[in-house]
């Protein structure tokens, strides 16, 4: 089993997050001891936002590290721990919304897999970017 970071580039699905997380220099706090939960959006949810947005966080290192870090929950939370929670503060500081009424949906974005667990943790696939209030 590899770490949360190993995974994601291991995947080839997470191209732009992993090229996010290391950008805003998140990469060793993510490869280490955790456990971390986290909503990642793949490469998909990241072509969904608007033209340009992309590269502006990119340029923007600490606006950067707050959204990343708004998709990371302290702690391990597998999917049947999720279903069970309204909401789940984020590294970042700010609350996410857990919603199960039609799938389970994290500030609105769609968890489309679950579970992909990790040394330092769980990854969780969504299929939008969550952005801080």
């Amino acid at each position: 089993m590899k770490n949360i970071v190993e995974t994601a580039i291991d995947a080839g699905s997470f191209k732009t997050l992993v090229k996010a997380v290391d950008t805003a220099g998140l990469v060793k706090t993510l490869s280490g001891p955790g456990p971390f939960t986290v909503f990642a959006p793949n490469d998909a949810a990241f072509a969904k936002l608007p033209s340009g947005t992309v590269q502006a966080l990119l340029n923007d290192k600490k606006k950067l590290a707050s959204v990343l870090t708004y998709h990371v929950v302290s702690g391990k939370l597998m999917a049947a721990d999720v279903v069970k929670v309204r909401s789940a503060k984020t590294v970042q500081g700010q609350d996410i919304s857990i919603d199960t009424k039609d799938g389970v949906k994290v500030d609105g974005a769609k968890v489309v897999k679950t579970d992909i667990e990790c040394t330092n943790g769980v990854i969780h696939v969504i299929d939008s970017v969550i952005l801080p209030k």
